[in-house]
């Protein structure tokens, strides 16, 4: 079987790559499963049996750029016009603890298969034949979208306990069958590891798995055995309801998959307890925040959706203009009732955060004594603003010449 024609192979600066390694190499990966099943390829990575420093002189030769991006592990890095292209030199493990692995360099081409975690991801491709390399069924796999393990489920886990996740990324990917009962089984038995990875790495696979298109039968299958508790301690009660309403709402909206919305899904609904699964997770402050602007301060007994958790905002603009546009659409779709929700997303739709037009220097002018009072003032008349839909400069200049602005008030 061979590659199929695609739009990555003629990418600028790869045939100049492929020459200078001579033959020996091949694609690897993502970018020949993915060109099999028709999908966008968006990295290329090409194996070689060369060792890491031959390849970067070979390339340094051809006036391409290589950074030694991972050199002790084999993998370099060349960097060309339409994007970076990984060239790692074939392995084989040496040992392996669950977290990282210890390799050494190979020319065998059926052993660096054999390391790989999944069948459909230890596909070869011949960059001059397109002719493809398959030593474990990989294309059978691919052709009935199963995700299978390469040999024992079991020992490719204990190579490194983040398959577990990627399995279930996979699943979520690309599956389109039940899961396969030995990987599955052996995901479940080996959860409790995923607690021993560094959270950054958790974190990452996590927020790639809630970014595919549905990763609701793969999170459901998480959460039912307790996967998840060895990856989020604290979740919703309901979190498996509301993740799939939430896709459904996206879906029905043509909403694109947001991988932070999904995870407020899976949160708890209370701010202090999301941070703190957020902050175990280490995610950035940036994402930390993102979550905090995604869970509006619900009331008491609000444990559903319902347009009501706007009270005191009167308006999701005002969230927008508080937050951001994405955040108010998102906590439109997480927690407003279907009957309001059309509404609210189309209050959204085109709308352009407006600028508050006063400053404090403008109230001082008016007469107003500087100090904190031009804060408080200031915010005062923002939020009479903000209440009254964003109205024009002459509704706000009239609102500002009713107030009181006496000298040492």
């Amino acid at each position: 079987m061979k590659l199929p024609p695609s739009e990555w192979i003629e990418r600028r600066g790869l045939a100049a790559l492929i020459a200078a390694l001579d033959g020996k190499a091949r694609f690897v990966g993502g970018a020949v499963r993915d060109s099999l099943l028709g999908v966008t390829v968006k990295d290329v990575d090409i194996a070689t049996p060369l060792l890491p420093r031959d390849v970067m002189e070979r390339l340094k030769a051809a006036s391409i750029k290589v950074v030694p991006t991972g050199i002790d592990h084999g993998t370099v890095t060349a960097v060309l016009p339409d994007g970076p292209v990984e060239i790692t030199t074939l392995r084989r493990d040496v040992s392996t603890d669950g977290r990282r692995a210890t390799v050494a360099f190979s020319e065998n081409w059926r052993e660096d298969a054999a390391r790989r975690d999944f069948t459909i991801n230890a596909l070869f491709a011949d960059p001059e034949t397109l002719e493809i390399s398959d030593y474990f069924g990989g294309l059978t796999d691919l052709e009935q979208r199963q995700i299978r393990f390469i040999g024992s489920a079991a020992e490719r886990i204990a190579e490194d306990h983040l398959r577990i996740m990627r399995y279930f990324r996979f699943l979520a990917r690309f599956g389109l069958h039940d899961l396969e009962p030995e990987a599955f089984r052996a995901c479940v038995e080996a959860a409790p590891k995923l607690e021993l990875l560094s959270r950054e790495r958790v974190a990452d696979e996590l927020l790639k798995l809630l970014a595919t298109d549905d990763p609701r039968l793969a999170v459901g299958k998480m959460l039912d055995t307790g996967i998840f508790d060895h990856i989020i301690a604290d979740t919703d009660e309901l979190a498996s309801v509301l993740l799939d309403r939430l896709v459904d709402r996206e879906q029905v909206h043509a909403i694109v998959p947001g991988a932070v919305r999904r995870l407020v899904a899976l949160l708890p609904k209370q701010r202090d307890q999301a941070g703190a699964v957020a902050k175990s997770l280490k995610l950035s402050k940036k994402l930390q925040r993102a979550i905090a602007e995604r869970l509006p301060t619900l009331t008491d007994d609000q444990t559903g959706p319902g347009a009501d958790l706007f009270q005191g905002e009167n308006d999701i603009r005002a969230l927008a203009y508080r937050t951001s546009v994405e955040a108010a659409r998102d906590v439109a779709l997480l927690f407003v009732d279907d009957e309001s929700l059309s509404d609210m997303l189309s209050r959204l739709k085109g709308w352009q955060s407006p600028h508050f037009p006063l400053t404090g220097g403008d109230l001082i002018e008016r007469g107003l004594k500087p100090g904190p009072i031009v804060a408080r003032t200031l915010a005062t008349i923002e939020q009479a603003w903000i209440d009254n839909g964003f109205p024009d400069e002459k509704w706000l200049a009239n609102y500002v010449d009713g107030l009181d602005f006496t000298p040492g008030t």
